[in-house]
């Protein structure tokens, strides 16, 4: 006990500090699905919204939403800024924050059906598809993350990537229609660019080619941009922020592309043969 309690006093050791701020991150979890439910009402709760009038289900759930988004955007707000922000200042910054978030939650509400000959229904995407869930949770983080809110959008992302294999970086700017079948094991960095109609499969990374300046890379484009109608094959990796995958190109699974490819391209691997060898005797004969 003495031990720890005096590691507390430690600068490394903040939290015990009563005057830092940390948002909540089951309140931030608890946020997403209320969201969710807003947005797919009866998929995730036992709510039935009035069908002449759900504006009074969509406000009610709205308004607790606001409630706890504003808590903890104040508390995500101090959390960076303490010492440098004002209390009246990070209440104009959750206002606008809450404003300009709430406007984007239509364009936000969205579904991937189309994309994925082997279901069944859109229901059956909305209920059970991971990689539905990590891009929606993803649309929902990057509305925060382009208003420089931290902590948030992280927290967000990676409860996305806890229960998917997904990891979207809330940085990424993602077009629509955007779909990752069988989705698990993927890579999305911060600074990537997707284009309208990409398609993507499992153990895909859109990364960089290298971190090792750490910090000094803040800001600078470090992740591929990829463009309009692209299918990348599973467990691909394109690599770097001068990598441009051109429009209407197709990425074969396994490859390694770290330099652009132009548009209207077909991206395979060479010199890779598969050996099939079978015994000299069928195994009932050397029984």
């Amino acid at each position: 006990v003495a031990g720890i309690a005096k590691n507390y006093s430690a600068t490394e050791i903040f939290f015990t500090d009563p005057d830092k701020h940390f948002p909540n991150k089951r309140a931030i979890i608890n946020i997403i699905k209320d969201l969710r439910r807003v947005m797919f009402p009866r998929y995730f709760g036992d709510e039935t919204p009035t069908g002449t009038n759900p504006e009074y289900f969509i406000g009610e759930t709205l308004i607790r939403i606001e409630d706890s988004l504003r808590r903890q955007l104040k508390e995500a707000l101090l959390f960076k800024g303490a010492e440098n922000i004002s209390e009246e200042e990070v209440e104009t910054r959750v206002n606008e924050i809450c404003k300009n978030f709430f406007e984007k939650l239509p364009e936000v509400q969205q579904a991937a059906f189309d994309g994925d000959p082997a279901a069944q229904s859109k229901e059956e995407i909305i209920f059970s598809y991971p990689g539905f869930f990590a891009i929606f949770v993803y649309r929902i983080a990057h509305e925060l993350y382009t208003q420089n809110v931290p902590l948030m959008p992280r927290i967000m992302t990676e409860y996305a990537h806890s229960g998917t294999g997904v990891d979207i970086n809330a940085g990424a700017t993602i077009g629509e229609y955007f779909f990752i079948d069988h989705a698990t094991g993927v890579v999305i960095g911060e600074t990537t660019v997707i284009g309208n109609h990409v398609k993507i499969y499992q153990g895909v990374t859109l990364g960089a080619l290298s971190t090792r300046a750490g910090q000094k890379l803040a800001g600078v484009k470090r992740h591929p941009t990829i463009e309009d109608n692209v299918t990348i094959y599973s467990n691909a990796s394109v690599l770097g922020g001068e990598t441009i995958v051109g429009e209407d190109t197709v990425i074969a699974g396994g490859a390694f592309v770290t330099e652009s490819i132009p548009a209207h391209s077909r991206v395979s691997l060479a010199s890779l043969k598969v050996n099939v060898r079978q015994p000299k005797k069928k195994p009932e004969e050397t029984e």
